[in-house]
Order: structure tokens, then sequence, then C-alpha cells
């Protein structure tokens, strides 16, 4: 009586992202969060999910919030946020009281 095993093998190419570098926020061109921050992307051969052979390897800009990679590029990076940053349809939203006082709008006025 003969066996015959068979037993998967699972492998695949991923990309990892790690921070490095400085670490100030910056904007993201995409979604406008001060979420963007400079990363190394690497491309790893895995066999059985065990990282063995990097593959690729650059420099980036990633955005923690839409996931936006952009290469790193000489001349060109994202504006650093400001203390006290607010996103652009925020501001609208949060910014300073347009009417003095607290008038809700489910109160009928007196007849």
């Amino acid at each position: 009586m003969d066996f015959f095993f068979c037993l998967p093998i699972i492998f695949g190419c991923p990309t990892k992202v790690k921070p490095e570098g400085n670490q100030e926020a910056r904007i993201c061109p995409r979604c406008h969060n001060a979420a963007m921050f400079s990363a190394r992307s690497r491309t790893w051969f895995e066999l059985c999910f065990v990282p063995l052979i990097p593959m690729n390897s650059k420099h980036v800009w990633m955005c923690g919030i839409c996931q936006l990679q952009v290469n790193m590029q000489p001349g060109w990076e994202p504006q650093i946020a400001q203390p006290g940053y607010q996103h652009p349809q925020l501001q609208a939203q949060y910014g300073p009281p347009q009417n003095v006082g607290y008038q809700p709008s489910y109160i009928q006025p007196y007849k």
C-alpha cells in the first residue's frame, strides 16, 4: 500500500513598508490629512510566510490614511504640517462660530 503525501507550498512576493528618517507630519496631496511620512518599501520573496530574499527596495512618501505611495524624488517633498493644522473641509465645519449664542433649530417660535 503506497501513500501519497501532498504538501501545499505557499509562496508570494508581498511588499512591506517601514517608516524611516524624519517622521515629521506632512500633508498628503490626495486626502489633505497630516499623515504623510517617509518610509522604505521593500518587496520580498516569501516561502510559507517566511521572507527569504529581498527583491526590490525603494524610498517612498506614504500616507497612513489613504495609503498613497509616492517615490521620493529630488526637489519634491510633501508640505510640512504646521502646529494646529486642520483638514480644509473641517475648517468650515469646526471654524469660528458664525452666529452668536445657542440657536437650536428644533424650537419653533411662539405664535
